[in-house]
């Protein structure tokens, strides 16, 4: 991409491409709702501890190192308020490249009465923008047992298919998209059960002011063959 700084700009002018009104909860008909959930580890009962396990796993999300960058890579400027934040998605599948965008609309930090008991949660959630294949929401959230100590990853999502002009791009998202979608879904889960091992250091944007994540991602082997579709979607 020539200039991702501005590519990542152009996104401010991009509006969420469906109506809220019309999805979950209101609406729930024709759309994926979607929960998954992995325990990242433990801390003593009670508030995060600090540096624990809560604040770790926070941080990996706030900088989106828990994506596998063979499906899904993020450019956004950094730093800046995490509300309102836009960012650009690389999906990818095979030889094709789909540049879409996101803004993050919801930040959490509270105190919720759980299945189990009261929990501490903190993430955040992002909604798709003008020209993404999907429309929906998705929240990625760490939550900490209050009572027992327990940590986990969640992901919390509701999404559909965007209207797609393109008819292949169309075909093969009805194809593919869903299972490319909870593909995903599990490789975060494990991705950063595993980064909790052994935390990397905070990203560090480029000399444009942008993050490319996760960090430590280079062109693939293939990169100069791929295909791209810039917001293939409405």
């Amino acid at each position: 991409m020539q200039d991702l700084a501005a590519t990542v700009g152009e996104l401010r002018g991009r509006p969420v491409n469906y109506d809220e009104q019309q999805a979950p909860p209101f609406v729930v008909d024709g759309w994926h709702q979607d929960r998954r959930v992995v325990v990242l580890g433990r801390e003593a009962p009670g508030e995060p501890e600090p540096g624990g396990v809560v604040e770790q796993a926070g941080a990996l999300v706030d900088a989106y190192e828990f994506s596998d960058p063979d499906i899904l890579r993020a450019a956004f400027r950094w730093p800046g308020d995490l509300v309102g934040r836009d960012m650009l998605l690389e999906a990818r599948f095979l030889l094709l490249r789909f540049v879409i965008g996101v803004r993050i609309t919801a930040a959490h930090d509270e105190v919720r009465e759980g299945a189990d008991g009261p929990e501490r949660v903190i993430g955040w959630s992002y909604q798709t923008l003008h020209g993404h294949l999907e429309q929906g929401r998705l929240t990625y959230e760490v939550a900490k047992n209050l009572a027992t100590g327990t940590v986990e990853f969640r992901i919390i999502a509701y999404s559909r298919q965007a209207p797609i002009p393109n008819p292949v791009v169309r075909t093969g998202f009805r194809l593919f998209g869903r299972h490319t979608q909870l593909r995903f879904y599990q490789h975060a889960l494990v991705r950063l059960h595993r980064l909790m091992q052994a935390p990397p250091c905070p990203p560090a944007p480029g000399p444009d002011g942008i993050v490319r994540a996760p960090s430590g991602v280079g062109a693939g082997r293939f990169e100069k063959w791929t295909l791209p579709f810039a917001h293939p979607g409405r």
